[in-house]
């Protein structure tokens, strides 16, 4: 009897000690995803990490120009006022063909006279996981040729309603010639 007792007690120890633990893990999106409660568990912090896929090039663009300045000579080197229209996959890994977790669609357009810089306006919307039709947006400037650039999520829907954050993006691979590029994204959401 008194083994049974402190059997007993032993699991409620490890049961409250666990508690903490698994309250403060709310959601895990395979590989690519993971929610945890906040320092004062009143918000929810979101790490994502996926990749941006921009294909300018082929018979299905994922992005398309919208606009351009009308004297393209003065700004070939930035194409300073060119818009693009973008509905680009959102992928698990770098392989175009790996598991599609959702979609940005927006716009981007150069911004910058003296290098090659992006304003982005654009929706990031999840297809997959618990953050299925759940999205963020991103608005800030993207200076495209910086190894690393940080840009400013401004909100979101659905798990992230009311979000705030940054997201880190780093090129993966670029195609000078088509424009095409792949950019790896690992974005921090407080909501």
């Amino acid at each position: 009897m008194a083994k049974q007792n402190v059997l007993v007690i032993m699991m409620m120890m490890m049961v409250v000690v666990m508690l903490p633990l698994t309250q403060s893990f709310k959601l895990k999106a395979g590989n690519w995803g993971a929610s945890f409660d906040g320092e004062n568990n009143k918000e929810t912090v979101t790490n994502l990490q996926f990749y941006f896929h921009d294909t300018l090039s082929g018979r299905n663009p994922s992005a398309v120009r919208v606009a351009q300045p009308e004297d393209k000579n003065k700004s070939l080197l930035t194409q300073f006022g060119t818009i693009m229209m973008a509905d680009d996959p959102l992928t698990e890994t770098s392989d175009p063909k790996s598991e599609m977790v959702g979609r940005a669609q927006g716009l981007y357009g150069s911004s910058c006279q003296q290098e090659i810089g992006l304003l982005m306006a654009m929706s990031y919307s999840f297809t997959d996981g618990p953050y299925n039709r759940s999205s963020f947006s991103l608005i800030g400037k993207n200076a495209a040729m910086n190894p690393i650039r940080e840009m400013p999520v401004v909100g979101g829907t659905g798990l992230f309603r009311m979000a705030r954050g940054y997201a880190i993006a780093k090129t993966h691979w670029f195609d000078p010639t088509t424009g095409d590029a792949i950019v790896g994204y690992n974005v921090t959401l407080i909501h």
